[in-house]
């Protein structure tokens, strides 16, 4: 699957460099935990890296369906990791 990202004006980088994340772990998430809708017809990913962080993912699949255009990437907080968690377990 191509993946494309969103490249930040000011620095020419993909915008999630911005936040700490790389692109081999923004694609090491290729089964996220959760994905749901976002807003503007974006999707939501939330997935763990191989080395165990745990990120937010903000994307829009492309029309085809064989590619993805990466807006944002975050590292989740305590409080959302936290309530990851909660409802990872209430799905069990």
């Amino acid at each position: 699957m191509e993946v494309r990202f969103y490249a930040d004006p000011a620095t020419g980088e993909p915008h999630i460099h911005g936040h700490g994340v790389s692109e081999a772990e923004e694609r090491e998430v290729s089964s996220p935990l959760e994905d749901g809708p976002g807003a503007e017809g974006a999707r939501v990913a939330i997935g763990q890296t191989e080395s165990g962080r745990y990120l937010r993912i903000i994307y829009v699949p492309d029309v085809g369906g064989d590619s993805v255009f990466v807006i944002t990437a975050h590292q989740l907080g305590p409080k959302a990791l936290k309530s990851l968690r909660r409802r990872l377990r209430r799905r069990q």
